[in-house]
């Protein structure tokens, strides 16, 4: 192999010089580092999501509630000021001491109504204020969540940022004619996975249909060929792997979840050789890439920053295992 001529900038001068062999391996893993750290700030990002929804659900019952105990406090004090006016006495009691036998029987069941009233009034009024107080405590509880997954966005942004700095900036270190020899290094070392894969004889199992959600699944991801990685994006100008894959789905009106380690965690599992087009292969054992299955031995797929939405083998990279999220 070749040796380089050209290193990254402060680089240890005395230091060896890579193969570039060496440097595609050093590159290929800042960017797998940088799809772990997307994984982790797109899902952040998505808990922040639903407890800000939460928040505001929770915000609008605390002013339902804040009404409701004015409203109760009200009735409350309509009752005081009938008492006041009556002397003290509810006009049920009043009547109870009355002579006439017809007044007296009145009286009592009034008497017993308006206390039975009064009770259902302070036990709703008591429970709207412990209810009030739960959701306060819950509403603070997901304001505390919030800024936890802010400053958690913020450092996979951060770690993300200088993964794929670095890598640019060795990639950018190279000659023009060693890049160029860095792409065809990339090439053969995905033409080789994808051929020991192929010659395992799989494709020969591998013959379910999609399904009509898939089949929409399908055309929806391959119509985003040529268009750019970008971490963190779900379209429709760019997208990371896990944003084509789960915008693809929603596409096909059946949602996902948005990151490929929450797909692999809560998607059904199926054997490969069952595996039809729209299913997604997830690579690598921490699940940090995802792609489509398109059928004939074939992904589409946002590989990576620098590379745009394209076809891949299926074989390409190792597999962890398949979804299916239509199952």
């Amino acid at each position: 192999m070749p040796i380089l001529t050209a290193n990254a900038a402060h680089a240890d001068p005395h230091a060896p010089k890579k193969s570039l062999e060496e440097v595609r391996q050093e590159i290929d893993g800042l960017y797998r580092s940088a799809g772990a750290a997307t994984d982790a700030y797109n899902l952040a990002v998505e808990e922040s999501k639903k407890q800000s929804a939460e928040i505001v659900g929770l915000a609008k019952t605390i002013v339902e509630g804040q009404q409701k105990i004015e409203k109760l406090k009200g009735q409350a004090g309509a009752a005081a000021r009938e008492q006041y006016r009556s002397g003290g006495f509810p006009v049920g009691a009043q009547m109870m001491l009355s002579g006439d036998p017809d007044q007296f029987l009145d009286g009592a069941d009034r008497l017993r109504a308006g206390q039975q009233a009064e009770e259902n009034l302070l036990g709703a009024l008591n429970q709207t204020q412990e209810d009030l107080a739960a959701y306060t405590k819950d509403a603070g509880t997901n304001w505390t969540k919030l800024e936890a997954n802010r400053i958690k966005q913020e450092k996979a942004r951060e770690q993300i940022t200088r993964q794929i700095d670095a890598a640019k900036k060795l990639e950018a270190s190279l000659e023009k004619k060693e890049r160029e020899r860095l792409l065809k290094l990339e090439q053969d070392q995905e033409y080789k996975s994808q051929t020991t894969w192929l010659s395992s004889g799989i494709l020969n199992e591998i013959n379910s249909q999609a399904s009509p959600q898939g089949k929409k699944a399908v055309k929806f991801a391959t119509g985003q060929m040529g268009k750019p990685y970008v971490w963190g994006a779900e379209g429709p100008k760019s997208y990371d792997c896990s944003g084509l894959t789960s915008q693809a789905w929603a596409a096909a009106g059946h949602p996902i979840p948005r990151t490929s380690q929450e797909q692999w965690a809560q998607l059904p599992h199926v054997d490969i050789k069952d595996m039809r087009p729209g299913d997604l292969i997830i690579y690598f054992n921490d699940a940090t890439h995802v792609g489509m299955y398109i059928g004939d031995g074939a992904i589409v797929h946002a590989p990576r920053p620098g590379r745009n939405v394209t076809m891949a083998g299926a074989g390409s990279m190792p597999i962890l295992g398949v979804v299916r999220p239509d199952k």
